[in-house]
């Protein structure tokens, strides 16, 4: 065999191994996996530290050791946590209004999107472009409105108040979301559905609804992040104790000269619970949505 044809072969196989056939070259995939192996440490390895603090007895928050599990690692932090504090109470607290939240902000913007994308009646564009503005207010110049009308209306310190102002805040984008999928849903569904002898309700019951699972559920968990996250709008509507949400129970732990990093710590872990096992069960929704509806056989 020639040099040049040698040459040639040797050209010929680093061009299979590097482009292979829709990206599928064993070089890209291992660049692939390396970036997600990166980000995911770079995710994970703060919530490790976190998890570490929470481990250590007392309140150690600096060590100069790397060690993820510490050598003298106690449950100490959470079992004064669950006992000592109210944080039961203070969980229970955010559940209530974060699903309470969630649950009347998709009703009220499944409704509300539909009438703005099947219907054409006056001012709709006028609506969609009100709806749009009020995202660009920011959220600390709607907190005295928003607590003057609550304490006019008496409902400071009440789960109903604050579950309203979370919905004031969230279901305008959230009729923005899912205006726009259901645009992209063919109004022939619905009308073929209609002449089977459904109604405009149930047609959109039976048909829309299912076919916009992936984007209900986008919707839903942007209301629950939106309420369960929040601290401003919550110091500010609840005062009593018993009513804390876990947001404002955790400042309780900071004192005038001394913070309590290590049950600090082992409460930012038990918080991630809820949420994370939201997005694990709605992650199913999320994938096979699509499938759902009319157009599964």
């Amino acid at each position: 065999m020639s040099a040049q044809a040698k040459l040639r072969q040797e050209r010929t196989a680093f061009y299979r191994f590097f482009h292979a056939g829709r990206g599928d070259s064993p070089f890209k995939r291992l660049l692939i996996h390396l970036a997600l192996i990166f980000s995911c440490v770079v995710a994970v390895y703060p919530v490790l530290r976190v998890f570490s603090v929470s481990l250590r007895p007392g309140n150690r928050l600096l060590s100069t050791s790397l060690a993820i599990i510490p050598d003298d690692a106690s449950l100490g932090n959470y079992i004064r946590l669950l006992t000592e504090k109210d944080f039961l109470l203070w969980i229970w607290n955010s559940l209530v209004i974060t699903m309470a939240t969630a649950i009347i902000g998709v009703i009220l913007a499944a409704t509300s999107a539909y009438a703005f994308s099947r219907w054409k009646f006056p001012g709709r564009s006028a609506g969609l472009v009100f709806l749009l503005t009020t995202q660009m207010i920011p959220a600390a110049m709607l907190m005295v409105p928003i607590y003057i009308m609550a304490a006019r209306l008496k409902l400071i310190n009440t789960y109903i108040g604050l579950t309203i102002a979370y919905c004031v805040s969230s279901v305008p984008f959230s009729i923005w979301i899912l205006k726009g999928y259901y645009d992209t849903v063919p109004i022939d569904l619905e009308e073929a559905a209609e002449i089977d002898g459904c109604s405009k309700i149930s047609s959109f019951l039976r048909v829309l609804l299912p076919l916009s699972t992936p984007a209900l559920a986008i919707v839903f968990l942007f209301n629950f992040m939106t309420a369960w996250n929040d601290f401003m709008l919550a110091r500010i509507m609840l005062q009593q104790e018993a009513m804390l949400t876990w947001t404002l129970g955790l400042q309780r732990l900071q004192g005038q000269f001394q913070t309590e990093w290590g049950m600090f710590a082992a409460a930012s872990i038990l918080v991630m619970v809820p949420v994370m096992s939201l997005f694990l069960y709605s992650s199913k929704w999320l994938i096979s949505g699509l499938t759902l509806g009319a157009v599964k056989g």
